[in-house]
């Protein structure tokens, strides 16, 4: 089960990320986990919303560069080691996570995260065959 990510690419200066998320206010768009990284000349700002087509056809009509990537989002003890549990699962098959970062809401005691992978299909078989729960487009976008 794979979620949908945007990435959009933007000049690292002031007032870029603002615009983003107005544009996404404005169109009745809400931000379900992001994550920003910068560089010192720009910034990728990784966003799972509630309504990604629309996402991106706005962002789009507003000249952002966008990038869609296939993540995985997974629920977790929200506890200590929660995390580790996860990670020794993969690194158990070599699979190596080229990113991650955490959902905007916990809920029931646990924790959603955001990961990509280099192996997408081999980890989510890896985390179903330990009992892991992984999220599908609609339980993200209703989280």
């Amino acid at each position: 089960m794979k979620v949908e990510q945007i990435s959009i690419f933007l000049e690292n200066k002031s007032g870029r990320l603002a615009e983003v998320t107005e544009i996404l206010a404005r169109n009745g768009i809400n931000i379900r986990a992001l994550s920003l990284a910068d560089t010192a000349d720009f910034g990728i700002f990784r966003l799972i919303v509630n309504d990604q087509e629309k996402a991106k056809t706005v962002l789009k009509e507003q000249g952002f560069t966008i990038a869609v990537n296939e993540v995985v989002a997974v629920v977790l003890p929200d506890r200590p080691g929660g995390l580790a549990s996860i990670l020794a699962l993969l690194q158990g098959k070599t699979i190596n996570v080229e990113y991650m970062y955490a959902f905007v809401q916990k809920s029931e005691g646990n924790a959603v995260l955001i990961f990509r992978f280099d192996e997408t299909e081999q980890a989510i078989e890896v985390l179903h065959e330990a009992g892991v729960r992984v999220l599908n487009k609609e339980e993200v976008q209703q989280w």
